[in-house]
């Protein structure tokens, strides 16, 4: 059974970040592991308390992980939210171990490794501290084989104005990494999904929903993580993983759910039947 290593957020009232994550992958038949870099009883942006875990007990947690035998059995590492620059470094240094632990009983030859840096959102802009922002973009975004920003974040990490899938192209090429972009304008009346790596780049698209619950972004990521695992080519996971976040939201406005419905949905994540406009990009 593959395992993956998730270095994120819990919110424990919430289907959002890490938290979200571990029932998504567990639902496409992955072992999650996730170690929280912080912990909240509900979303902030419900104005919900907590704190971020303190370096020294994050890096007492990672070395528990480790010890227990599973940097050499994870096939995927996820990583979300960051509170501070030390535990950025904590988690560049994990990802390191990983890839040098054996890989005796693992399901995949090597682990891959999915960065979403988070970082900040229209209308906001930057929502965590400019220190952990340069420490995402300076060690943590290089070591990915993939990342996975939003639009914003996109802009952010090359510095460019992007308007357009035409230009999320333009920046991922400019900035050297493979990645999914979410939230990218399309048609009228549409939002996109743009996957964009050396061979090529394809355009997702659907109807923009209104009421959009938080944590699309990281459905999103754990399941296009969950697909690469699988072995899915890159469009193919992220065709997966933009159907199954439209149709999560559909379900939500469906069943008038708060969240997204990440464990009610369970299975139906790896067969979405979201409609999805494809379009293969220049």
């Amino acid at each position: 059974m593959p395992l993956a290593l998730i270095l994120s957020s819990y919110v424990a009232a919430d289907r959002i970040g890490g938290g979200a994550q571990q029932f998504a992958l567990a639902a496409c038949g992955i072992d999650p592991v996730l170690v929280p870099t912080v912990l909240y009883g509900r979303s902030p942006a419900k104005g919900g308390r907590g704190k971020a875990v303190e370096a020294d007990l994050f890096h007492d947690l990672l070395n528990g992980v480790e010890a227990q035998g599973l940097f050499g059995l994870a096939d995927l590492v996820i990583t979300g939210h960051f509170s501070t620059p030390e535990q950025v470094a904590l988690a560049c240094q994990t990802i390191a171990r990983v890839r040098a632990a054996g890989r005796a009983g693992a399901f995949r030859p090597a682990p891959m490794v999915v960065v979403d840096p988070v970082l900040g959102d229209m209308p906001k802009g930057l929502y965590v501290k400019p220190e952990v922002a340069r420490a995402i973009a300076d060690d943590l975004v290089p070591l990915a084989d993939w990342i996975t920003p939003n639009l914003w974040e996109l802009s952010h990490l090359t510095g460019r104005e992007i308007a357009d899938a035409a230009g999320v192209v333009e920046a991922v090429r400019a900035l050297g990494k493979p990645a999914l972009v979410t939230s990218v304008p399309a048609g009228e009346g549409e939002i996109a999904m743009v996957c964009s790596e050396p061979a090529g780049s394809t355009l997702f698209a659907h109807a923009r929903r209104d009421g959009v619950p938080n944590g699309t972004g990281d459905l999103v990521t754990a399941l296009f993580g969950a697909g690469l695992v699988e072995g899915l080519s890159g469009p193919a996971a992220a065709e997966r993983a933009a159907r199954a976040a439209a149709m999560a939201v559909d379900a939500a406005r469906d069943w008038r759910a708060f969240d997204l419905p990440v464990v009610a949905l369970g299975a139906r994540l790896m067969r979405p039947d979201a409609e999805m406009r494809i379009e293969p990009l220049a």
